[in-house]
């Protein structure tokens, strides 16, 4: 990375003007990201004027923004300590992008690294939780991880550098605060060597995960067949894997699966039960695993005119009167134009729904249509139907009615092209 210039995340506190001021002594290319996040009043604007006058100092290209925090707590319902993250890397990523720098720089150290062990082995995140915070990822870099807070301090004062004390950080409301005044310093005092122990043995668990998802990802090569959006996942072979229940948190977690246990019950399940995540969802179907994200589903009826004209979503259609019938394809279909009412719908299944399918004698449910189909739950969700009044006309791509078919006694042609 020393060749390329990357973006310094900058707070004005100690540990950032320590980084600040090896990359300087380095010579290293870096432009300078400072936040204000308008929570402590004037001691926040002061923190933005020292970052502002120091880089202004030493020549050193600078971006600053400020944040209405609170605001954004409010809207999203979220701590102040997630909007604050949620914020920040937003506009870095922005200033990635705008000033094609490689990556962002921050001031992490090995306190920071044990504060988040603790918070991460209250909460009974698992192993992976407990093997630090990443030295390197595609977006950023923090190279001061194996140095803990007394050792920076020190250079801080040696090279007689100035910085700002963020007072919030006294404030044991917060989490992390009380780790770090109440429960670090007794710990630090049980043993000279406790912060090398501690680095000593975070390695030890950074190798154990790397052995673990180097395994993972080679069972899910084998064991997650994509098909479009989703992931279908074979529970025969998924309940091979012994012991099954820490299989299953390794397998799913990256998906917000944490407990294995819930993942057992479904596999135990009746076909179409669901169990979420905050991002995924997990679906029983018959013999499978379904995987998928979680999309907001598009339940609306949207309203076309049984006339020429075209038609962009939820789906495109094209409709043209035309004197005979034509080429035909799943994508295309002919009706009687007069059978039709004056309005059309589109719309998703419902309970109840029955048409009469084209090529067989009688109405059919809906719902064994789609179980004759071997359509699972996500492809239903995503099917859509055109609809005159409360008749089915065509189950897009799939079968039209019979009712509507162009018969000897047809006299309007209407041809309907959904473009897929």
């Amino acid at each position: 990375m020393a060749e390329h210039t990357f973006l310094l995340a900058c707070s004005g506190g100690m540990d950032s003007m320590v980084l600040l001021k090896l990359c300087q002594l380095s010579g290293l290319k870096f432009h300078v990201a400072h936040a204000n996040f308008r929570l402590r009043g004037k001691e926040s604007d002061g923190d933005e004027k020292f970052v502002k006058d120091y880089c202004e100092k030493y020549n050193i290209k600078y971006h600053l923004t400020s944040f209405d925090t609170i605001g954004y707590v409010n809207n999203n319902k979220v701590s102040v300590q997630v909007a604050a993250r949620d914020l920040r890397y937003g506009w870095f990523k922005n200033l990635l992008q705008e000033n094609q720098l490689c990556k962002v720089v921050t001031a992490h150290h090995a306190d920071d690294d044990l504060e988040t062990f603790i918070i991460n082995l209250s909460r009974g995140t698992g192993l992976f939780g407990l093997s630090g915070i990443p030295g390197n990822t595609d977006v950023v870099a923090r190279p001061l991880l194996r140095f803990d807070r007394n050792t920076l301090e020190k250079f801080a004062r040696e090279h007689k550098l100035s910085w700002r004390e963020d007072s919030s950080n006294q404030e044991i409301k917060y989490l992390r605060n009380q780790i770090r005044k109440e429960i670090v310093p007794p710990l630090k005092e049980t043993h000279p060597a406790f912060m090398q122990n501690f680095l000593s043995t975070l390695g030890h668990l950074q190798d154990s995960e790397a052995i673990i998802r180097a395994h993972v990802s080679q069972l899910k090569n084998d064991l997650f067949r994509k098909e479009g959006e989703i992931f279908r996942i074979s529970i025969e072979q998924l309940t091979t894997c012994n012991p099954l229940r820490p299989y299953l948190h390794f397998l799913f977690e990256e998906y917000g699966f944490i407990e294995g246990e819930p993942i057992e019950g479904l596999l135990q399940s009746g076909s179409g039960k669901i169990l979420l995540s905050h991002t995924h969802r997990l679906v029983k179907d018959r013999e499978d695993l379904l995987l998928q994200r979680l999309e907001i589903q598009d339940k609306g009826v949207y309203t076309l005119k049984a006339e020429a004209g075209e038609i962009g979503e939820p789906v495109q259609l094209i409709l043209e009167e035309v004197n005979a019938l034509g080429n035909t394809d799943k994508h295309i279909l002919y009706v009687d134009k007069e059978k039709l009412n004056k309005e059309l719908t589109l719309r998703k299944w419902k309970k109840g729904d029955y048409f009469y399918p084209f090529g067989l004698s009688g109405k059919k449910k809906l719902s064994k249509f789609y179980k004759d189909e071997k359509m699972d739950l996500v492809a239903k969700e995503k099917q859509w139907l055109l609809c005159s009044g409360d008749s089915i006309v065509w189950v897009l791509g799939k079968r039209p009615d019979d009712r509507f078919k162009v018969s000897d006694n047809t006299r309007k042609i209407l041809k309907i092209t959904w473009v897929d």
